[in-house]
């Protein structure tokens, strides 16, 4: 494993899935871990399993819907580590348990609920870490900080068959669009923002689906690379990626990993 991370702060949000995947792998990598999640036992695990491993990582918990509990997390970073980095905003999830769906039959709390968990954490997060950000000096990469933020394949390659939870794919776009803007405002100040819209991945969130064999026939089609779902660890590599110096010239993009998720259409069915 290379040593690209060595002496930078990463601060994750979520302690589970892609979260806890790329918290090892860049850990692996020599950055300093600081995880944010709302489940503290969830932290205190990973955070030992990092360690256990030769790393160093420290965690707390907060409810990142919150004005406070964000700064509190970029703060408790910076104490423990020195600097925040760069992070990844990974904390989100499912609307379904709000009533999220198709737009003919979901409320209007569905939509201000998962709304609010995967865009109102986003963006307290990332303003915190910005404020942070703009008061560092730039490193050798000429950049004060990276930001890379968590959308979906829905996003932009709706499957209305499977997945028809219109709340969560609006809070994905607007995770997308909110990400560019910041991308264009701070590019000058050094900060990159970046977006990583992952497929269908074996994570707790997917949980109904990886059970549903309908679900696992339809990602082993429209998913060829990998056969079926994606491991949390097939996004963590091109996560590390978007908040290392290698990606120091990247921002503003929104990279999608699907395993071929996006280019699998009808006409493909049975091609060879």
């Amino acid at each position: 494993m290379s040593d690209r991370l060595r002496g930078r702060a990463v601060l994750v949000t979520g302690a589970t899935g892609i979260a806890g995947a790329t918290a090892v792998r860049v850990a692996s990598e020599g950055a300093s871990v600081f995880i944010g999640t709302r489940t503290q036992a969830h932290g205190e695990a990973l955070v030992a399993r990092i360690r256990d491993a030769g790393g160093r990582a420290e965690c707390l918990a907060a409810d990142l819907t919150v004005p406070e509990s964000a700064a509190r997390i970029v703060d408790a970073c910076r104490a423990a580590f020195g600097s925040v980095d760069a992070v990844f905003n990974v904390a989100g999830g499912s609307g379904r348990r709000f009533g999220d769906g198709p737009v003919h039959e979901a409320d209007a709390g569905a939509w201000d609920a998962t709304l609010e968990l995967n865009g109102r954490s986003a963006f307290l997060v990332c303003g915190a870490a910005v404020r942070a950000m703009l008061d560092q000096p730039p490193g050798p990469d000429g950049c004060r900080g990276a930001v890379l933020n968590m959308s979906s394949v829905l996003a932009a390659h709706p499957s209305a068959g499977f997945f028809a939870t219109h709340a969560y794919t609006a809070s994905k776009g607007a995770v997308e669009a909110f990400s560019r803007a910041m991308a264009a405002r701070y590019a000058r100040d050094g900060i990159r923002v970046n977006v990583i819209a992952p497929a269908l991945t074996r994570t707790p969130m997917a949980g109904r689906a990886a059970a549903d064999p309908a679900t696992v026939a339809y990602a082993a089609w429209k998913q060829p690379l990998a056969g079926g779902f994606m491991e949390p660890e097939d996004i963590a590599g091109t996560a590390a990626f978007l908040l290392s110096a290698d990606s120091a010239r990247v921002t503003g993009q929104t990279v999608t990993v699907d395993a071929g998720f996006a280019l699998m259409d009808a006409s493909s069915a049975g091609a060879s």
